[in-house]
């Protein structure tokens, strides 16, 4: 396949089959029952938003390295691994992720970071990075501890990004061709045991380096024949070397149309049992338009949001209320030291700060814990209220009740009551209160595990 980009890949092919979605759609599993007429609104009534940040890692440009490799692989006969990229940086510094997850954390802004574990075959996270000194390492892993943590899921993008390794070896198969790129055809054939053993393998640097993760990106077209392997593979990968609750995947986007970019939870089982389990696939809405992987030129913040601040394709997301998950590649976001991504992306966060006031900025895990929860919570109507019986614990669930119920609303929960507090309106919501909305109420709590009861009156 002739691509020029890894992800354009991804769109041509979510675009080919908008009208087909069988041949994107996972199994579902189980869902609860749900009776009467309360709906569960997004996160403190607003709309989800966030950046998906891909082939990142420590200090390696791993693009500049990857470009050789794809190349190999498509026989040199591909004009796009043709671009200059030995005059690119080694380096993508450590200054720059720390002026970039700064600038976020001051903004409020949240999302995925990639850590690629042995980015392009240079070297081991855990072990070591020919070219830097084990002290630079080390620093650059602290960095991302301390600056991008709090604020950014981590998620290995594979083990190499390019070449698939041999697990027994450690080595990258002598195999050069697509059939051994991580990025195309490896995972064609396979079960989902043997996809999760090599995503074991790239979460275990991460474990190894101090690094926690709940998800799994997928390189390019990683997957692409193997949907239904590569969702039971996350979920079996991630809850084995991590134990994660709620494991998640990045691997769809779909950058315009009308098709659904809403989370799907997949594979849910055991909704009343101790050990409920599901994976949740979180989509993409934008094309990489903040600068590609390959250092082309930023598709522009007018694909994002018009100066208008009333076209784009982030308002036609945000409009229809569904999470409005950007992405960009760290390749584009540095530009070779221009920094031309990231001069795109700061006027797009302006923009939507201008135009939006009911926007909040999520972490693709707290993205799959609310949407896990709003598809898996069983609502039974009561007289003075409902009981919710909740598979996982959801902070800020939101839910509108409508006219009816008497007197102000608590949470009872294993045998503890919590008074709502009201606010004045559904842009002030907070864990803990309510408000009016016309004759409804919205009500936003921390969901917990098990069966609770929202009461009104006493």
């Amino acid at each position: 396949m002739n691509t020029s980009n890894r992800r354009r890949f991804l769109q041509h092919s979510a675009l080919a089959v908008a009208s087909a979605t069988r041949l994107l759609a996972q199994v579902p599993g189980e869902r609860p029952s749900r009776t009467g007429t309360v709906r569960i609104l997004n996160p403190r009534n607003r709309v989800p938003v966030g950046l998906i940040i891909d082939d990142s890692t420590c200090l390696v440009n791993t693009n500049k390295f990857a470009m050789p490799q794809f190349d190999q692989a498509f026989g040199h006969g591909a004009a796009v691994y043709h671009r200059n990229w030995r005059d690119w940086p080694n380096e993508i510094p450590d200054a720059f992720v720390r002026k970039f997850g700064e600038w976020c954390a001051a903004e409020g802004v949240k999302g995925k970071y990639s850590i690629v574990p042995y980015p392009a075959c240079v070297g081991r996270l855990d072990r070591m990075l020919p070219g830097w000194t084990q002290k630079e390492l080390r620093e650059s892993i602290d960095l991302v501890r301390t600056v991008m943590l709090p604020n950014w899921d981590i998620h290995p993008e594979m083990v190499t990004h390019t070449r698939v390794i041999d697990l027994k070896t450690g080595h990258p198969h002598a195999d050069h061709s697509l059939k051994y790129m991580e990025n195309w055809e490896w995972t064609t054939g396979r079960s989902a045991e043997e996809i999760a053993e090599y995503m074991a393998y790239a979460l275990r640097i991460l474990k190894n380096i101090g690094l926690p993760c709940e998800g799994i990106t997928t390189p390019g077209g990683f997957g692409g024949k193997a949907l239904p392997q590569l969702a039971r593979a996350t979920s079996l990968a991630v809850r084995d070397v991590y134990g994660a609750e709620i494991p998640h995947y990045f691997r769809h986007l779909f950058s315009e149309g009308t098709q659904s970019v809403a989370p799907r939870v997949e594979y849910a089982s055991g909704l009343d049992g101790s050990d409920p389990r599901c994976v949740v696939s979180i989509i993409g809405c934008t094309g990489d338009w903040t600068g590609g992987w390959d250092n082309t030129p930023p598709g522009g913040v007018d694909r994002f949001i018009d100066p208008d601040l009333a076209t784009g394709r982030m308002v036609d997301v945000i409009q229809r209320g569904e999470p409005a998950m950007m992405l960009a590649h760290w390749t584009g976001m540095h530009w070779n030291g221009k920094e031309l991504g990231f001069g795109v992306f700061r006027e797009v966060v302006r923009r939507l700060k201008a135009r939006f006031d009911q926007l909040i900025w999520m972490k693709l895990s707290e993205v799959s814990r609310y949407w896990a929860a709003r598809e898996l919570t069983s609502i039974e109507m009561l007289e003075s209220g409902a009981r919710l019986r909740a598979p996982y614990r959801c902070p800020e669930f939101t839910l509108r009740f409508p006219p009816g119920a008497r007197g102000n609303p608590s949470i009872r929960s294993d045998g503890t009551r919590s008074d709502l507090v009201e606010v004045s309106n559904h842009r002030v919501l907070r864990d803990g209160t309510w408000c009016w909305q016309g004759q409804d109420r919205i009500l936003c709590f921390t969901l917990l595990k098990g069966v609770s009861e929202v009461v009104f009156g006493n």
